[in-house]
């Protein structure tokens, strides 16, 4: 049976209880839910793990291994270190973390945070550290916060990273060149002259080669590149180092992997105690930050990924800190580093093919075999090459797009002052001074008011453009009292805002002055005129939200009275002249307000074409807002709507003189633009089904024989409607059910399976058709509740959402047909679904 999946986050998911004897099924049972793979009952067969995870894990391993090393080089930890984090992120954050291609492990953006621990308090403390930090995120998850992460400015994260990659990129530096780094930034700095004169020829030579081939190798060309680039980069490049090194007989410092039975342990941590808590608060917040911010990115990786046979859920940040924290502990406890989410490394586990966290827990795995088992060839890596890999690394931290995006978004003060703050101070310093200048930039632009004032014609205007608070006040005071005492002023209020102290300064004066007989107007933004205000303007009674058009609302205008038989020219043209003025002030309000924000982006599309990824195809119903329901942009939609949202069979679209509009819109969504989708929407409450309903029998939609009267264009066009009608009142067809409900009503019936029956007719389409065959197109049916705000996707697995079975329905349905037998979805009802699996939805709502 058809069930419409609910896609609100917060939506609770019940599942299938086993013991309740109205699920149970004998064991002969035709219907029994065990799906053909499942293994027989008692016999337990290991998870099968498919080949794009084997090929995506081997190629993460690969980035995996030598950054490791090179992480643990630059913090000055034991090497082993670094593979002990590795390999505990791939195993524990890809069993037990919320986001399933993402892959954990040492990372660059805990460098300094942990250089800067080893060198105060030691290597086994730094391990109690972590294991504390660990514990630390364990709580936040509890806490259920991880979303609120997500609210520290961009500008201050990307900073932070900017400036941990700057710091890591001068300390490298110093190795590079064949000698020792200093403790801090600045130390590099002025330590920098010196070392430029002293310089190690082979470890220069070896770490130029290191530089040379990883950032050559992504631009090999032709097909030999193709080839070559199945190898990553960075594996390339420190083998290449590698070989030369030994071949030429160089004399360099080489990686030096103690016998594990040497391998430290954590130890209670000493030291002060506000330090101490100083340095776990730090872990935790960084790595938190990190870990999530590259969760979010994977999933818009994930979501950018064609590929229509595998659905991967989104991230359960939540979860994913509880693993993070998990594996910080393990990690610690051993003697690893401490742990993040690595966008490097998810991005390639993403580009390689991933399609589960088995690609993640086996990178562990082989990183794990790797190091007790690898020991003699890791041992022959120069330290000079993976100075010099993580020495790229720190520089392509400072990213240049980041940098153009907070320039735009007017915040760069904040991202260079956190970056500053970062290398010359530390990361949680840095951190509190760029929320600092955060904060200050957002005061600043909340008292950023221009108050002016004019005189034209005898009337004085004051414009006030911006946020009108308390700190305006003073300036408002001054030019208000500037207006001569009995003339006529306009007040002309362009913002979105307004606290009560302005309010009384405005109000106050406009008393007085009224009291010595001048005149007062009020006006919004595009010089319309808007009621006195009663109490303080607010952003609700200032101005329109920016969501009240779709309300149908009139902002200032008159109440009308009731209509009388000699008024009704009058009214005809008053209500020309509000709705001339009501479209002429949107228009104005979009070409100040929103063009400006759209141009760039328009500009583009304008320039490249049309590149929609689905077809929206819905009803004309002006409640039906498409960019909203599905927050979509400019270009994501190619969208058609007629009354009803019908797709007419091929060959009677175009009968009785009816145009080919829906069936020529197909042709070209598919044929021409590419779609990957076609969305049928259907609503609640909608006037076609409602006129379906209530029209008899003998009608001219109900009948094609011939009436003394033509029938009018909108029967005409509901004629396309009564396949679905009849479906509805057919017993040999399955009922819709919505959220594991049944429809309220029968116009709730007749929208769902209009639905249904819409799909069945866009595969009659030969395009549509042509398309399906080739695998490039799906299907989606979907349902908006007006009244809710509630969407609903299509589903056609038999299964409500609540996982209850379909099957035995007693009473009367909303049409009054009698039920008590099979409801389970018939054969051409299967034939229509692209199946969406619930547990989708339920990972995407955690």
């Amino acid at each position: 049976m058809p069930a419409y999946v609910p896609t609100h986050e917060d939506q609770p998911h019940r599942r299938q209880n086993p013991q309740d004897p109205r699920n149970s099924q004998g064991p002969h049972d035709p219907q029994s839910p065990h799906r053909p793979h499942s293994p027989p009952p008692g016999r337990w067969r290991g998870p099968r793990i498919a080949g794009a995870d084997f090929s995506a894990s081997i190629s993460v391993f690969l980035i995996a291994l030598p950054l490791s090393l090179g992480i643990a080089l630059a913090t000055g930890a034991p090497l082993q270190a670094g593979l002990v984090a590795a390999a505990v992120g791939g195993l524990v954050v890809g069993r037990f973390g919320g986001a399933p291609l993402q892959v954990s492990g040492p990372a660059a953006g805990l460098t300094v945070v942990t250089a800067d621990l080893i060198q105060q308090y030691g290597w086994r403390t730094t391990c109690a550290i972590t294991v504390l930090a660990g514990l630390a995120q364990l709580g936040l998850a509890a806490l259920r916060v991880a979303r609120s992460a997500l609210a520290v400015s961009p500008a201050i994260v990307h900073g932070m990273l900017a400036g941990i990659g700057v710091t890591i990129a001068l300390a490298q530096l110093h190795i590079v060149l064949g000698g020792t780094p200093q403790s801090s930034a600045v130390a590099n700095v002025q330590g920098l002259p010196a070392q430029l004169a002293d310089l190690h020829p082979a470890a220069v030579s070896v770490s130029a080669l290191t530089v040379v081939v990883l950032l050559a190798w992504p631009r090999i060309p032709g097909r030999a590149g193709r080839i070559v680039r199945k190898v990553p980069a960075a594996l390339a490049a420190v083998a290449a180092a590698t070989a030369v090194a030994a071949f030429a007989g160089l004399r360099l410092d080489r990686v030096d992997l103690p016998s594990w039975s040497s391998h430290v342990l954590p130890e209670l941590p000493h030291g002060p105690v506000l330090g101490l808590i100083a340095a776990v608060l730090t872990i935790t917040l960084v790595g938190s930050v990190e870990s999530l911010l590259s969760a979010v990115a994977v999933d818009k990786l994930v979501a950018a990924r064609k590929d229509p046979d595998v659905q991967i859920p989104r991230a359960r940040l939540d979860r994913e800190l509880s693993g993070q924290g998990a594996a910080n502990v393990v990690s610690g406890a051993l003697g690893g580093l401490p742990i993040t989410g690595v966008a490097v490394r998810s991005a390639a586990n993403v580009a390689a093919g991933g399609v589960s966290r088995h690609s993640t827990m086996l990178h562990g795995l082989w990183v794990a075999v790797a190091a007790l088992f690898l020991v003699s060839l890791l041992d022959l890596i120069p330290l000079a090459a993976l100075a010099a890999l993580v020495m790229v690394i720190g520089v392509q931290m400072v990213n240049i797009t980041h940098m153009r995006s907070v320039r735009r978004n007017r915040e760069l003060l904040v991202y260079v002052g956190t970056l500053v703050g970062v290398v010359f101070t530390g990361v949680l310093e840095g951190v509190t001074i760029g929320i600092a200048l955060a904060v200050a930039v957002a005061l600043h632009r909340l008292t950023r008011t221009r108050i002016t004032l004019d005189e034209r014609e005898g009337v004085h205007r004051l414009h006030a453009r911006g946020q009108l608070t308390f700190l305006a006040v003073p300036r408002l005071s001054r030019l208000l009292h500037q207006v001569p005492q009995g003339s006529a002023c306009v007040v002309e209020l362009d913002g979105s805002f307004m606290d009560h102290a302005a309010y009384e300064a405005l109000h106050d004066w406009q008393v007085a002055h009224q009291a010595q007989g001048g005149t007062v107007e009020f006006t919004g933004s595009s010089g319309d005129r808007i009621a006195e205000p009663t109490e303080p303007v607010t952003e609700s009674s200032t101005c329109c939200r920016p969501w009240t058009p779709w309300r149908n609302h009139h902002c200032g205008n008159p109440v009308e009275q009731p209509p009388t038989e000699g008024r009704k020219t009058d009214q005809v043209r008053v209500s020309s002249r509000v709705q001339g003025d009501q479209l002429a002030s949107g228009l104005s309000s979009f070409q100040r307000n929103t063009a400006p924000l759209v141009r760039g982006e328009l500009a583009r599309l304008a320039r490249e074409g049309q590149q929609p990824s689905q077809l929206f195809l819905t009803c004309a119903d002006s409640r039906l807002v498409t960019s909203m329901i599905t927050a979509s942009g400019p270009g994501d939609l190619f969208t058609v709507r007629n009354v009803g949202n019908l797709v007419p069979l091929p060959g009677e679209e175009g009968a009785e003189g009816q145009d080919d509009s829906v069936a020529a819109a197909i042709e070209y969504a598919v044929d021409v633009l590419r779609v990957g989708s076609i969305t049928v929407c259907g609503h609640s409450g909608c006037g076609a089904m409602q006129a379906l309903l209530k029209a008899p029998a003998d009608t001219p939609a109900h009948s094609a024989q011939e009436s003394p009267e033509p029938p009018s264009p909108l029967t005409r066009w509901l004629r396309h409607g009564l396949p679905s009608l009849e479906r509805m009142r057919n017993r040999d067809h399955a009922w819709a059910r919505i959220s594991g409900r049944l429809p309220a009503d029968a116009v709730e019936q007749l929208c769902l399976t209009n639905v249904v029956q819409q799909l069945e007719h866009l595969r009659a389409h030969a395009a549509v058709a042509r398309a399906l065959a080739e695998g490039r197109l799906e299907l989606h049916g979907m349902y908006f509740h007006v009244g809710e705000a509630q969407a609903y996707l299509l589903a056609s697995d038999g299964q409500s959402s609540d996982g209850q079975s379909s099957d035995g329905r007693p009473g009367q349905g909303p049409a009054g047909r009698p039920e008590g037998r099979s409801a389970g979805c018939s054969a051409d009802t299967d034939k229509v679904f692209n199946r969406v699996a619930p547990t989708a939805f339920e990972e995407s709502r955690a």
